[in-house]
């Protein structure tokens, strides 16, 4: 058997278990239904138990992928796809064990033409990254770490757009998944509890001489289950995470399923993103006293108070001497009462 031939009914057999996860499948119907020999679906049951899947095997009866296994794939994840909003098919959605960064994976098949859609996932990142060159603490099976390759029908000017779909996307899904309330910090971390919990991470890569974007790498990465002692000890009182019997794959489903859909609004020419509706009310900052970091490398700020969210996407802020300002990018960070 080939390679390409063995790789593929691994697949189909990981696909077949998860659509009856916790259910007895039998080897025989297995190698009937993916047309290979039995001996290719016990070498594919051994590939995907070494990958960390729990598989046990019951005797003359068949094979069990057990309920709490929850490993990403683009088999898990298509269980709970809505292919309405993502008709882009399972060999659109690319999962790995380890990968350096899935933004940087991603804007690799970006450049050699990856269509919109694309989605790259990893169980662990080496150099997670987050804005301002920061790195983001990726730990293997603790996480969502996904990028996705946009390509819109619009220019440079309404970036931020995306990044605010982004948020309430993950926000919605996070409520769809776990029933639990999340707020948004401007622009682009999500809280639950007063302690971050995702990051978000937008990157363009544009036409210079039509100003148009050619393509949006967005990089998502939710904590779930992750012990606060396991944590950087320098991230432990900021960094939260999600916690309880959450799917990961159908957490990453639902943020496809709910950006996907939301994009729609974006790319609508002219009308009015409902979702900024939404992404004002889960604002953590709207209303409070902020320090306005106008220059990282110094630490200089200046003291504001929030006041609105323009439709598309800017912070309006109030300084202390009475001058009024837009955010179209840079660091805040909310002054403690």
């Amino acid at each position: 058997m080939s390679q390409r031939t063995a790789g593929t009914a691994k697949e189909k057999t990981l696909k077949i278990l998860e659509e009856n996860r916790g259910k007895i499948v039998s080897g025989e119907k297995l190698a009937e239904d993916i047309g290979v020999s039995r001996a290719a679906i016990w070498k594919g049951i051994e590939s995907l138990r070494k990958a960390g899947y729990q598989i046990s095997a019951v005797t003359n009866k068949g094979y069990i992928l057990a309920e709490n296994s929850d490993i990403l794939s683009a088999q898990g994840m298509h269980l709970f796809i809505d292919e309405e909003r993502y008709p882009y098919g399972e060999e659109n959605i690319h999962a790995h064990r380890i990968l350096e960064s899935t933004n940087k994976t991603a804007k690799e098949k970006a450049f050699k033409g990856a269509p919109h859609g694309t989605v790259v996932l990893a169980e662990e990142q080496s150099n997670g990254r987050g804005r301002l060159g920061r790195s983001f603490f990726s730990p293997a099976k603790t996480g969502v770490y996904m990028s996705l390759v946009l390509r819109p029908a619009f220019d440079v000017s309404k970036s931020l757009l995306i990044t605010a779909a982004v948020s309430v996307a993950v926000c919605r899904a996070i409520k769809i998944v776990s029933g639990k309330e999340t707020q948004i910090k401007w622009v682009n971390d999500i809280f639950l509890d007063g302690k971050k919990i995702c990051g978000i991470l937008t990157e363009a890569i544009t036409n210079f001489e039509s100003g148009e974007i050619e393509a949006i790498v967005v990089g998502i990465g939710v904590n779930c289950n992750l012990k606060n002692e396991n944590m950087p000890e320098e991230i432990r009182e900021t960094a939260g995470s999600l916690s309880g019997l959450i799917s990961r794959n159908r957490l990453a489903a639902e943020i496809i399923n709910e950006l996907m859909g939301i994009l729609e609004d974006v790319t609508a020419g002219g009308s009015y993103p409902e979702y900024m509706d939404e992404y004002r009310r889960r604002s953590m900052v709207l209303r409070k006293s902020i320090k306005v970091y106008k220059n990282t490398v110094s630490g200089e700020f200046q003291n504001a108070k929030a006041i609105d969210i323009s439709d598309s996407g800017g912070l309006i802020v109030i300084y202390e001497d009475g001058r009024k300002d837009t955010l179209t990018t840079g660091e805040i960070s909310i002054r403690l009462a």
